[in-house]
């Protein structure tokens, strides 16, 4: 067996909590999880997943912006009763099986 070290570094609590609850629900504990993805990273001579950065950014201001047009647009769609959305939703199904 090779010879173990031992990794420390500090993460968000919250964060931490929620990704070993992730984990566990997958069966795997933190340290496992770090493993594999040390041992896919050294497979694929990188980061084990895609990392770049989007085409386009924008800043918080301009999504919240574009939020409240997207409310605006829609304030005056008139509300749909539940028996409205699933006759909806039944002509759709209706119709792709077509």
């Amino acid at each position: 067996m090779a010879e173990q070290v031992l990794i420390q570094f500090r993460a968000d609590k919250a964060l931490k909590q929620e990704v070993t609850e992730i984990y566990e629900r997958l069966g795997l504990d933190l340290p496992t999880a770090f493993r594999m993805f040390m041992t896919k990273s050294k497979m694929v001579k990188g980061l084990p997943f895609e990392a770049t950065l989007p085409e386009q950014t924008i800043t918080r201001t301009e999504a919240k912006n574009a939020f409240y047009e997207l409310r605006r647009q829609v304030a005056n769609v008139p509300e749909m009763t539940l028996d409205e959305i699933n006759a909806e939703i039944s002509a759709i199904r209706a119709e792709r099986k077509r």
